[in-house]
C-alpha cells in the first residue's frame, strides 16, 4: 500500500503541475480575443485563426484540467445526498464510481477519439473556415484530456482505498484542497498513519 500511495503522491504531483500550467491558456485566449476584437474595430482586419485559436484554448482548458479538477475534488456532486452518508460509505460509493464508471468511460472515449485524430493528423484535415487552423491538435485534446482524468482516478483510487485502510486520510473531508499524504513527509507506520486510521473509524 506505501508504493501505491508513493504512486499516488507522483501522479498528484503531475496534476498540479499540468493544472498550473494551462492556467496560462487562459490569460493567452483573454489577450488573443482582445486583440482580435480591436483589430476587428479598429483596423476592420480580422482573421478566422484567431477565432478558432479561441475556442481551441477554451477545450485546451477544460479537457486538460479536469485531472486536475478531481485533485481538487471540485468537480460537481450531489452533496444533498451524499452528506447523508457516513465517511466510509461516501468513500466506497467513490470508489464504485471510479471503477465502473470513470475509468471505462476514460477508456471508451480514449479509444473512439483516437481514430479520429489519426485521420485527421494523416489527411491534413483543416478547417472548413477561410483561413481557419489545422485540426488534428484539437481532437487531439479529447483522448489527452481523458488520459489525464484516468490517470488522476487512478491516483484518488488508491487514495479512497488507503482510507478504508487507515493508511491515508480522507480524501473527501479537504473540499476541494488536495489532500496531505502521508508518504510525502513521513515514513509509513509513524504518527500520521495512526490519525488516519483513527479518522477511518469514524
Amino acid at each position: 500500500m506505501d508504493n501505491l500511495l508513493k504512486l499516488s503522491h507522483l501522479i498528484d504531483r503531475f496534476s498540479r503541475i499540468v493544472g498550473k500550467t494551462i492556467i496560462w491558456l487562459v490569460l493567452a485566449a483573454v489577450v488573443i480575443s482582445a486583440a482580435n476584437a480591436v483589430a476587428r474595430k479598429a483596423f476592420n482586419v480580422g482573421s478566422n485563426a484567431f477565432l478558432e485559436i479561441q475556442w481551441y484554448l477554451f477545450a485546451a482548458v477544460f479537457l486538460l484540467g479536469a485531472g486536475h479538477t478531481f485533485l481538487q475534488n471540485a468537480h460537481v456532486r450531489i452533496d444533498v445526498v451524499a452528506n447523508k452518508f457516513g465517511k466510509r460509505t461516501r468513500t466506497w460509493i467513490d470508489i464504485l464510481g471510479i471503477l465502473l464508471f470513470l475509468l471505462p468511460m476514460c477508456y471508451f472515449m480514449i479509444s473512439f477519439s483516437w481514430p479520429v485524430v489519426a485521420a485527421a493528423y494523416e489527411t491534413g484535415e483543416m478547417s472548413s473556415n477561410a483561413g481557419g487552423l489545422i485540426r488534428w491538435p484539437v481532437y487531439a485534446l479529447v483522448p489527452a484530456g481523458f488520459a489525464l482524468l484516468g490517470l488522476q482516478a487512478v491516483s484518488e483510487l488508491i487514495k479512497r482505498i488507503g482510507f478504508l485502510l487507515g493508511r491515508a486520510p480522507d480524501a473527501l473531508a479537504h473540499g476541494g484542497h488536495d489532500a496531505p499524504h502521508p508518504t510525502s513527509d513521513a515514513a509509513p507506520g509513524d504518527a500520521s498513519h495512526s490519525n488516519a486510521a483513527g479518522e477511518s473509524q469514524k
